[in-house]
């Protein structure tokens, strides 16, 4: 369900190099750190896995030009069998946000959409983002947030001016509440306030949590307990390739002991039904 776009097939990136330095540092990541649309859909289909990919339009608030959500999404048309594209809009550009939104839908079929609030630079439950999440509502497609601890700017000074508060999932509850209809998925555990991000799965039918972006020998040992339990048919597997490599986290995934029959519904069936696939 995470899987990010960090460089199109022009060689454009999708932040400056301080920032893809300071988060490959933080991740320790040691694979590919920008691999392609193309090379994404190689890797996972070798491994037999489907992945939602995207990337995040933050040109506001960085000045760094986003990479083309449309170009992602018509690469991946041609890798249909293992890819399935989201699309981002920057909430700071209104209305030119919300008619890019509907045309990904309607012209580019993307199914459904990434936002990152701490780098975007909002915060997701002021009114004036309402239009938008009312056109997500009406498109019938699923807003997934950022939630929680942010490795982009990660030890640098002031953190990059990246705010972490934008990405407190209670922002999102309000979200949630306001627009029954729009499916919201809570990205990673969402590190200090894993609590909160449990308590809004569990009281809202309309929202879920991926877990991707930590390794789960990591994971906060409520996540842990709720996704083997109340939480199994609300959590979906996402490791935040190429951060974290999907084999990793699968290998550091069964060291948690979960019980053999929530895992068809973590690894597939969850997001599947989420996002329509299921036949």
């Amino acid at each position: 369900m995470h899987v990010h776009i960090e460089q199109d097939h022009h060689g454009c990136l999708s932040l400056d190099q301080e920032l893809m330095d300071a988060s490959a540092a933080y991740f320790k990541s040691s694979d590919n750190r920008t691999p392609t649309v193309d090379d994404i859909a190689e890797r996972y289909r070798a491994a037999g896995m489907a992945a939602v990919v995207f990337t995040v339009d933050a040109a506001t608030s960085t000045g760094h030009p986003a990479i083309s959500s449309e170009e992602i999404a018509e690469r991946a048309a041609e890798h249909a069998d293992v890819l399935i594209p989201f699309g981002s809009v920057d909430p700071l550009r209104g209305d030119a946000a919300i008619a890019q939104a509907r045309r990904l839908v309607t012209e580019y079929g993307v199914r459904g959409f990434k936002f990152h609030p701490s780098l975007q630079g909002f915060a997701p439950n002021e009114p004036q983002f309402n239009p938008l999440w009312a056109a997500l509502e009406e498109l019938g497609v699923p807003a997934l947030f950022h939630t929680g601890q942010n490795g982009i700017g990660a030890g640098l000074p002031g953190g990059r001016g990246i705010k972490l508060r934008y990405s407190n999932p209670l922002l999102l509850d309000d979200i949630a509440a306001d627009f029954p209809g729009l499916t919201v998925i809570l990205a990673h555990p969402s590190v200090p306030w894993q609590a909160e991000a449990i308590s809004m799965a569990t009281h809202k039918a309309n929202v879920f949590i991926d877990m991707s972006g930590w390794s789960p020998k990591y994971f906060p040992a409520e996540l842990a307990q709720a996704a083997g339990g109340m939480l199994r048919r609300k959590v979906l597997f996402g490791s935040d390739y190429p951060l974290i490599a999907p084999e990793r986290w699968l290998a550091d995934f069964a060291t948690l002991g979960l019980k053999e029959d929530v895992l068809p519904g973590i690894f597939k069936n969850n997001a599947a039904g989420l996002l329509g696939l299921l036949t």
